[in-house]
């Protein structure tokens, strides 16, 4: 098989991409814009492989894609390529309108197109996010796929947007299409201005580390690496017109996981503790969603997966990269565009 994976030198894109290598004999066609989140060193893993390639494109273009898709004849395709960070839609939504929703409509068409011209099988695979569905109450149950759309940002309405294009194309054209929404993820080649990266970065340099507002706000954390293998098991798995979500049932306040990363810094540099001083909260986001969980029983069921990784294991993992891998994160935020509170 082979597979186009839009966004994937994002963050999830990458671990994705890096699954299906080590796991799969797909061929995989990476595609990406190459924006400032762009990450080509998270794929250096695949270059001496003949089953991976990279095309430089943009989503938006739909000549472009009509050219690679004709070029590459893709069996299927893994739709990650999209503008994420909740504080940058708050400040230019139309960048996220533009990808998320312009650009996701030029890929569907484009594969559309494709679709109707193939004999042998074809999907379309739409990554989303639990922020679709709005925002919980501290003692009401969790996401599932039946949960409505109440999306509160424009990240989240861009989206919510994305996700019913997906399903339109797949109810009005026939399209085999297969939507996945996922919970905040963490872990290695995160961009720093994430929650996690940039408290744990904070803590490298000995600043204060960001918390919004009060920090009791709820988000259920997900390693990027198990939420990897239910995207590879999902490809070949998951029923045409189903949606799955997929989360870790790890749900912890924003302030908890700080002290996390503090507790975990004073085992590293004792000397340095206690690190939770270095703990600030700051003015908190407009209309900043309070509690985001998912039930991944379907998923669980359905496919047989399950993660993997807790959540004080992936944090440790995840901290010891950042030590290591210092002169990366310093260069992404050397190279952000613009430099925003940290997206939670």
């Amino acid at each position: 098989m082979k597979i186009i994976v839009t966004g994937g030198l994002g963050f999830v894109g990458s671990a994705v991409i890096r699954e299906l290598i080590r796991n799969t004999d797909f061929q995989i066609i990476c595609l990406d814009a190459m924006t400032y989140s762009a990450s080509p060193l998270a794929v250096e893993e695949c270059y001496e492989s003949w089953r991976y390639s990279f095309v430089k494109a943009d989503i938006r273009h739909p000549d472009i894609l009509a050219e690679v898709f004709e070029n590459w004849q893709p069996d299927a395709v893994l739709h990650l390529a999209a503008e994420t960070h909740v504080d940058r839609s708050i400040d230019a939504p139309d960048t996220f309108i533009g990808t998320n929703l312009v650009g996701t409509f030029n890929l569907l068409q484009t594969a559309r197109n494709h679709w109707n011209g193939r004999t042998g099988c074809f999907r379309f695979h739409h990554v989303s996010t639990d922020e679709v569905f709005g925002s919980l109450e501290r003692n009401v149950p969790r996401f599932t796929e039946v949960s409505p759309y109440r999306p509160n940002s424009p990240y989240s309405a861009t989206k919510a947007g994305s996700d019913h294009l997906v399903h339109a194309w797949g109810h009005t054209y026939g399209l085999p299409v297969v939507i996945s929404a996922c919970s905040n993820n963490y872990g290695p080649w995160q961009h720093p201005e994430k929650f996690i990266p940039s408290l744990i970065t904070a803590a490298i340099d000995g600043r204060n580390m960001a918390v919004y507002g009060d920090g009791k706000n709820i988000r259920d954390w997900l390693y990027v690496e198990d939420h990897a293998r239910a995207i590879s098991a999902l490809l070949v798995e998951g029923k045409i017109g189903e949606t799955y979500v997929i989360g870790a049932e790890s749900e912890l306040a924003n302030i908890q996981v700080a002290r996390m990363v503090c507790r975990l810094f004073d085992e590293i540099h004792p000397e340095c503790s206690p690190h939770e001083k270095l703990i600030e909260f700051v003015k908190d986001r407009p209309g900043h969603d309070f509690r985001y969980g998912i039930d991944p029983a379907k998923v669980c069921d359905e496919i047989g997966w399950r993660p993997e990784t807790s959540f004080e294991a992936g944090l440790s993992r995840t901290i010891e990269w950042y030590i290591d891998h210092e002169s990366w994160w310093r260069e992404r935020k050397s190279e952000s565009r613009q430099q925003i509170a940290p997206s939670i």
